[in-house]
């Protein structure tokens, strides 16, 4: 099991190249005190990220074939970094190389925590199945959407995905569940905590406070109960339509279920480790109140996903159908978002205020729009460090912790936020989960909508609900 393990993760060495170097290079040396880096660094180098994120979203389109091999990806989240890399730190030395190790520092913490959730979600299995009633179904999207911010839209995908496919299994129309279950689940229901989606987890690295995000409760709420109610209507109307053009009673069959049990319940507790971790690192509980050594909660985190996938018997993990594979997409890629965003941050940071983007709803729909075509997790730090810049909050360290304390801060920061997590439902390319669960469907023979014929239901249905949510709590 230790050779199957190691051998995923070969591709990966080649993407983290760039970042490594540029580690080694700035040593514990921090950059000096010169003028802002993203007003010397010229405005071409922001093409390779712009041209990574096209790849993400146009490769699997026009080229799937090629571009599902991992090695692939690796390629070129590399042949994009390394141009980054030969500016920041041959044009511009220790200050270059600083932001490079700092661009480290947040992929490592990223991808552990992400990492984590995701293998020890991996080991718990939900055998049995649900009832595939309108109102079990529902039942279990309002679950997923709380169960997400302590587990992760990944993790809630990956628990839940399964046994309501199976609880639906006899049903003939079954999309309209499946695109409810991303919205919801796999991006709206993650809004509340650092755990519950990529972006919010990277403010929390960047100094929000682990309990800031609890204050959008009234944000989740709201978006979360609508998308719930017109679920119910819409699968309800669905299954009084099969109940008519099917024979015999479509009740009596959906009702047919086997007890549920759940196996793998060791790793509900490491799951639970994962949440101390990340809160009591967050909030600088141990070590004597003092800043937790560096990389010590990334180790932590990444012993905790080892320690489950040990302790997981193979066979729990087969019926799960676990593989590396998503989590390795996941690393692979985003080590080359991470790079490459970093010239993009220091210019948005330093120039962010020509853009015009200034107020809440602003910031909002823009974060939104960018997280809908793009992947949410940059788009939020991006649009993080274009405020801090308006507001003269340069992109070191624990920079939001500083931003927050400007009366601006938070408006700013909460609109951020909730363009970035809801508006990563819109697309299949918006939210790391929503291909998984799309594939995940597939899988399991039902026949999902297209790339843009998803957009027709996120399009129909979550922008009038984006339209409420900015006129009602982003106008001021």
């Amino acid at each position: 099991m230790i050779v199957r393990a190691c051998s995923h993760f070969r591709a990966v060495f080649l993407a983290l190249v760039p970042v490594l170097v540029a580690s080694v290079a700035v040593g514990a040396e921090g950059g000096d005190d010169g003028p802002k880096l993203g007003n010397e660094l010229p405005i071409w180098s922001v093409f390779p990220f712009l041209g990574l994120l096209g790849c993400i979203a146009l490769l699997p389109l026009f080229a799937s074939h090629w571009w599902e091999h991992n090695r692939n990806k690796a390629i070129i989240a590399l042949g994009l970094s390394l141009p980054v890399v030969g500016v920041l730190w041959g044009m511009f030395g220790s200050r270059g190389a600083h932001a490079l190790h700092e661009s480290l520092h947040e992929y490592l913490s990223f991808v552990c925590l992400l990492g984590a959730l995701y293998i020890i979600s991996g080991g718990v299995y939900v055998k049995g199945s649900l009832s595939g009633t309108p109102l079990v179904n529902t039942g279990v999207m309002a679950f997923g959407a709380v169960i997400a911010n302590l587990v992760g839209t990944t993790g809630a995908s990956v628990l839940l995905i399964r046994p309501l496919l199976r609880a639906n299994a006899s049903r003939t129309r079954k999309a309209h569940i499946v695109v409810f279950f991303i919205f919801i689940v796999s991006n709206c229901g993650g809004l509340l905590t650092p755990l519950g989606d990529p972006p919010l987890f990277l403010g929390f690295l960047k100094g929000v406070p682990f309990l800031q995000t609890l204050s959008l409760w009234k944000q989740w709420a709201f978006v979360n109960t609508l998308l719930l109610v017109i679920f119910n209507i819409w699968d309800q109307k669905v299954f009084n339509k099969e109940e008519l053009e099917r024979p015999g009673s479509q009740l009596e069959e959906v009702q047919k279920h086997e007890p549920l049990r759940v196996l793998g319940l060791h790793n509900l507790g490491l799951l639970a480790g994962v949440v101390a971790v990340v809160f009591c690192a967050g909030q600088r509980i141990g070590f004597g109140g003092e800043e937790w050594p560096q990389y010590v909660p990334q180790g932590l985190t990444a012993g905790l996903a080892i320690a489950s996938y040990f302790l997981t018997s193979k066979a729990i993990q087969e019926s799960n159908k676990f593989t590396f594979g998503p989590i390795l997409e996941v690393a692979i890629l985003f080590i080359g978002i991470f790079v490459t965003m970093t010239p993009a941050l220091q210019i948005l940071n330093a120039r962010g205020g020509e853009l015009g983007v200034r107020e809440p709803w602003q910031f909002f729909w823009v974060s939104g729009a960018l997280s809908s075509v793009l992947d949410n997790a940059p788009t939020y730090i991006a649009f993080a460090a274009t405020a801090c810049g308006i507001h003269d909050v340069p992109v070191e360290g624990s920079y939001l912790a500083e931003f927050l304390k400007q009366e601006i801060g938070w408006k700013l920061l909460a609109a951020i936020s909730c363009g970035s997590v809801f508006m990563g439902a819109n697309t299949y390319i918006g939210n790391g989960p929503n291909f998984m669960v799309k594939a995940i469907a597939e899988e399991n023979g039902v026949k999902m909508p297209s790339f843009f014929g998803y957009m027709l239901y996120s399009g129909g249905i979550l922008i009038p609900i984006f339209v409420l949510v900015s006129l009602l709590f982003f106008r001021g």
